[in-house]
């Protein structure tokens, strides 16, 4: 199937008559939004990587410049699926409808801007706060046809069952909130801490050593258990993969794909909290994400896990020696879409396409390290069946020395052997966890 490419209108503000301040404020906002998502568009780069670049590039704007044209960019990827269909109007500025209808989808505080697009566009964007985003937006433009399954691109529904379609398109096109673990600091204590400091923390009901933070951005070097190590941001469900992997004190871990080393932290302090840490080590194909996995832990104290870069496909670590190695493959990563929106519109069906056979050969030769009686995780943070239960059961057939170990779902109590993390389960990412062992 096609991809969905993002297809701007044209826009030339030059050519639009103002009549206020007001107006010519929020035609400068409309230009700069319409060439970052042109340029994002064309240099298919990462929206939040973009908009950062612009940023250094254009110091002129304040903080408040900063967060509307911040908030409006991402908005506009959010509810794309929709929004496109404004260019099917009778309006004669189609991309000043879209911007304000993606404000007022979204509540943003900056109305008079939002007002001023609607005005100039010649739209009526006014619609009851407490509707859905989809009664709103249908009461705002009744002779167009909306449906959630629109917010998700196309080819996405060739992998993803769609049977829970709405809930899935409505929980990817919502703010995530901020998910963090704490180590070896007791996490209450933490949340009335910076309750106290005004950050809306609560503590998860599901694990004991994770809280979300709220939605709103943070600095972190303003927290002392961050600058300290105590602190670390984790999504609930990359927590998840710790808790399957369910490490013992004393074990020896490889940590195959590392990255930044996310996960290599949360093996360690789950496993120390226990009595031990494990003895781990981390291994990616990037020497700088190893470096800043090196730096965290550094933060942390932890003196318990070392590095081994992959260097070719030779495994950097011995055969059959580890109790445990987890396998968290790369991946489209379409289980991140809440936090990275652009991502669903820039990629296309090769996303998920291109990954299962580099999937299965790595979780085939990492599997060498397992020694008998070890534990082999896999996980992704893809929702596409492909990459997921697909290259587990073909590993599986292919490996009778291995068997699939059942787990117990964190949020819906049910035991498998194949975990998938929905977002709308538990206000987190999407995330994919399988569990197996060497058999004797």
């Amino acid at each position: 199937m096609a991809h969905s490419p993002i297809t701007l209108p044209a826009f030339d503000a030059q050519a639009i008559t103002v009549s206020s301040s007001q107006e010519v404020r929020a035609l400068s906002y409309a230009r700069t939004l319409h060439q970052l998502m042109s340029d994002i568009q064309q240099g298919k780069l990462p929206a939040d990587k973009m908009l950062a670049n612009y940023f250094r590039e254009h110091k002129k704007h304040g903080s408040k410049d900063r967060r509307l044209l911040r908030e409006t960019l991402f908005a506009l990827f959010r509810w794309w699926g929709w929004l496109n269909k404004l260019a099917t109007t009778d309006t004669q500025q189609p991309w000043l409808a879209m911007l304000a209808t993606a404000a007022m989808l979204e509540n943003h505080k900056w109305q008079d801007i939002a007002m001023a697009w609607a005005h100039l566009a010649g739209v009526n964007i006014n619609a009851e706060d407490s509707a859905t985003p989809l009664t709103r937006i249908q009461t705002c433009f009744p002779t167009l046809s909306f449906d959630s399954k629109a917010l998700l691109p196309d080819w996405f529904w060739q992998f993803a069952d769609s049977s829970q379609a709405q809930q899935l398109a409505d929980s990817l096109s919502q703010r995530p909130p901020i998910w963090a673990r704490v180590q070896g600091i007791c996490r209450d204590k933490l949340v009335t801490e910076l309750q106290a400091e005004g950050i809306p923390a609560v503590a998860s009901k599901v694990f004991d050593d994770a809280l979300t933070l709220g939605h709103k951005s943070i600095n972190l070097n303003d927290l002392a258990a961050y600058r300290n190590g105590k602190l670390e941001i984790q999504d609930l469900a990359s927590q998840v993969i710790g808790q399957v992997c369910a490490p013992k004190p004393g074990e020896k871990w490889w940590d195959t794909c590392a990255g930044a080393g996310g996960k290599s932290l949360q093996l360690s302090a789950l496993s120390q909290a226990k009595g031990k840490a494990v003895t781990l080590t981390a291994s990616d194909i990037r020497p700088q994400a190893l470096e800043e996995l090196q730096k965290r832990a550094r933060r942390a104290g932890l003196r318990n896990i070392q590095v081994a870069p992959w260097r070719s496909d030779a495994l950097p670590v011995a055969t059959a020696e580890f109790d445990g190695v987890l396998v968290d493959a790369p991946c489209s990563c379409t289980g991140t879409w809440r936090r990275n929106p652009d991502m669903r519109w820039l990629d296309n069906a090769s996303a998920i396409t291109d990954k299962p056979q580099l999937q299965l050969d790595i979780l085939t030769r990492s599997s060498q390290a397992v020694k008998v009686g070890g534990v082999l995780v896999y996980a992704t943070c893809s929702l596409a069946q492909a990459e997921n239960g697909d290259v587990v059961d073909a590993f599986l057939a292919a490996n009778p020395e291995f068997k699939a170990i059942d787990s117990v779902h964190p949020f819906t109590g049910e035991t498998q052997s194949q975990i998938t993390v929905w977002p709308y389960e538990a206000d987190s990412d999407g995330m994919f966890v399988a569990r197996m062992t060497r058999k004797a």
